[in-house]
C-alpha cells in the first residue's frame, strides 16, 4: 500500500524532472509501476537505469501524446493491471476570474487567455492510484529573470484532472 505522503513525494520527483526541461513542453505521461515488481521482471533495470528497490513506485514515462483536446486523449486512455497509478504534468494559461469574465465572446479562449498580459502561466502534475489515493502540485511561472520556485501541493488541486486520470485505470 502507497501512503499519501509517498505518493505526493513521487508527483513532485516527476514535476522536477520535468522542470530540468524547462517551460513551453507537451503533457508528460508516466505509469506508476511497483518497483519490487519491475525488478522482478526486469532485474536488469537496478543496473542500468540506477532503479533501485528503496521507493515503493516508479515512474515511467510513456511515449508522447497523441494530438488533440487532453480530456479525448485521456477517455481513449486505459492501462493494463500492473500499472497501479498514472501521473500527468501539464502546463496550463489561466486567467483570474474576473479577466475571462472580460472575455469577448468572438475569440478563441486559449488563443485568448495565451495572449492576455495579466494571465498566469502553471505547470501542474498530478498523480492517482487505483484505489482512489491522489496527489498534485502545480509550479507558478515567474518570468523571465525569475526564480520558478514556488510550488503548492495539495491532494486535490486538480480534481477534474484526476478523476480523469482516475478513469483511465478503471
Amino acid at each position: 500500500m502507497v501512503d499519501d505522503l509517498t505518493l505526493t513525494n513521487v508527483v513532485m520527483e516527476i514535476e522536477q524532472h520535468v522542470a530540468v526541461s524547462g517551460w513551453d513542453q507537451p503533457p508528460r505521461l508516466y505509469a506508476l509501476v511497483d518497483t519490487g515488481e519491475l525488478l522482478e521482471r526486469e532485474p536488469h533495470l537496478s543496473s542500468t537505469l540506477g532503479v533501485s528497490p528503496t521507493g515503493p513506485l516508479t515512474p515511467v514515462e510513456q511515449e508522447a501524446l497523441p494530438e488533440g483536446v487532453l480530456d479525448d486523449v485521456l477517455a481513449d486512455l486505459a492501462w493494463p493491471d500492473d500499472v497501479i497509478g498514472c501521473a500527468l504534468v501539464n502546463e496550463v494559461t489561466m486567467l483570474p476570474a474576473e479577466l475571462a469574465e472580460a472575455m469577448p465572446a468572438d475569440v478563441d479562449e486559449a488563443t485568448w487567455a495565451a495572449e492576455h498580459p495579466g494571465r498566469q502561466e502553471i505547470r501542474l502534475a498530478v498523480a492517482v492510484l487505483r484505489d482512489g489515493t491522489r496527489a498534485g502540485c502545480l509550479r507558478l511561472r515567474n518570468g523571465e529573470g525569475k526564480d520558478d520556485d514556488e510550488v503548492l501541493v495539495g491532494s486535490d488541486l486538480v480534481p477534474n484532472l484526476a478523476e480523469a486520470l482516475l478513469a483511465t485505470l478503471q
